[in-house]
C-alpha cells in the first residue's frame, strides 16, 4: 500500500523538525526517525490503529507528544496531519 502526505502534514513535520532542532542539534532527526517508525507501523498494519476523530485513524509517535492522523483509501494511506498533542483539540484536522 502506498502512503502519501498532504501539504498540511508536510508542513506539520517541517515545523516540528525545526522546533526540535532549535532545542538541541540532532533532536529534529530523532523526531523524524520516530515519525518514520510510526509510519512504517501504519503501512504494515493500517487497520490496527483506532478511528479517534471523525474518519481519521490515530497513531501515537513514540518519545514525542505527537500523533499521526491518517485515512485508508483504496490502495493508499493518506497522512493528513502530524499533530502536536499539546495543542488545543479543536486544531485536530477536520
Amino acid at each position: 500500500m502506498k502512503l502519501y502526505y498532504t501539504d498540511d502534514a508536510l508542513e506539520d513535520i517541517e515545523l516540528a523538525f525545526d522546533w526540535y532542532e532549535e532545542q538541541s542539534h540532532g533532536l529534529g532527526q530523532v523526531f523524524i526517525d520516530c515519525l518514520e517508525q510510526g509510519v512504517q507501523n501504519i503501512i504494515e498494519f493500517p487497520d490496527t490503529f483506532p478511528i479517534t476523530h471523525r474518519q481519521y485513524r490515530r497513531k501515537l509517535i513514540k518519545k514525542f507528544p505527537f500523533s499521526i492522523f491518517y485515512t485508508i483509501e483504496i490502495n493508499e494511506i493518506i497522512v493528513h496531519a502530524v499533530f502536536d498533542n499539546r495543542q488545543h483539540p479543536k486544531k485536530i484536522p477536520k
